[in-house]
């Protein structure tokens, strides 16, 4: 699969974070921000359906923006180039294969390190990896919702989680993430789908993870809520600081209590929990 880069010039790392929370509203799959430049990453054949959208945010901010067709190989090379291990707080390491073992008494990940969003690296998937360490899932059936490379599930079941669904809209994470739970070991308790929230009708979960994006959320913030068993908990990620009051003022109109946030170069997680 090709992808295009989209290099945006950026005045500070505030400006980068508003603008990486607003594309990803649309199709794009990775970020990483350098010396003043955001680069945003998409595929190329979903590019036409929301380049006008995009050129009118960029604009919107005052910004400009160049597009660049990178081939997928190049990619991968510059990943495995450029692929550092992500520490936890010393309770979890997330490493592409070509590194060393984590030390002794020290979960790990192996993530193979492609195009999907989760490689560990962006701070949403830092702050849910680090909550679903504090969150004693031992034996409870869990939902990975927008999963990406599948790392939030694998975290999951390593911290004993019975079981866990992870469903992603894209044929590509869905690929990479069954490529990462065989790698992992884990493949008997996680079972990747391809779909969106409509797929939750029906079932049931103790525990979901969800980091996505604002708008997102807030749209299947009821599906999660009638998924959710009593006394379940919800994990979300994938906004700012400034979303916080909207997303805990709608999830308690779905009946979910807050119980934590946490923040990370400005993104934040929100815990909640169903009464």
């Amino acid at each position: 699969m090709d992808y295009i880069e989209l290099n945006v010039s950026v005045a500070d790392d505030l400006q980068a974070e508003i603008l990486t929370a607003e594309l990803s509203d649309y199709p794009f799959e990775s970020f990483e921000t350098e010396r003043g430049l955001l680069k945003a990453y998409i595929p190329h054949d979903r590019l036409a359906d929301c380049k006008p959208e995009v050129d009118a945010l960029l604009t919107r901010y005052g910004v400009e923006g160049r597009y660049v067709a990178i081939e997928t190989q190049n990619w991968n090379a510059l990943w495995e180039s450029n692929f550092p291990q992500v520490d936890v707080e010393g309770r979890l390491r997330i490493r592409a294969p070509f590194h060393p073992a984590a030390p002794a008494g020290e979960l790990e990940v192996v993530v193979m390190p492609r195009m999907s969003f989760g490689t560990g690296h962006h701070a949403t998937t830092w702050l849910v990896s680090r909550a679903l360490l504090d969150l004693d899932v031992r034996g409870r059936r869990g939902l990975d919702m927008g999963s990406g490379t599948g790392i939030l599930s694998i975290v999951a079941v390593k911290c004993g989680a019975s079981h866990v669904d992870a469903i992603d809209i894209d044929d590509w994470a869905d690929a990479n993430c069954r490529e990462n739970i065989a790698a992992n070991g884990v493949a008997d308790r996680i079972t990747p789908q391809l779909g969106d929230a409509r797929l939750l009708a029906g079932r049931h979960y103790d525990f979901i993870v969800a980091n996505i994006n604002r708008n997102t959320l807030l749209a299947d913030l009821p599906a999660y809520a009638a998924t959710l068993s009593a006394g379940g908990d919800l994990l979300m990620s994938g906004f700012l600081e400034s979303d916080v009051p909207g997303i805990v003022a709608e999830a308690a109109a779905q009946g979910l209590s807050p119980v934590a946030t946490a923040s990370r170069e400005g993104w934040c997680l929100v815990h909640l929990r169903k009464s």
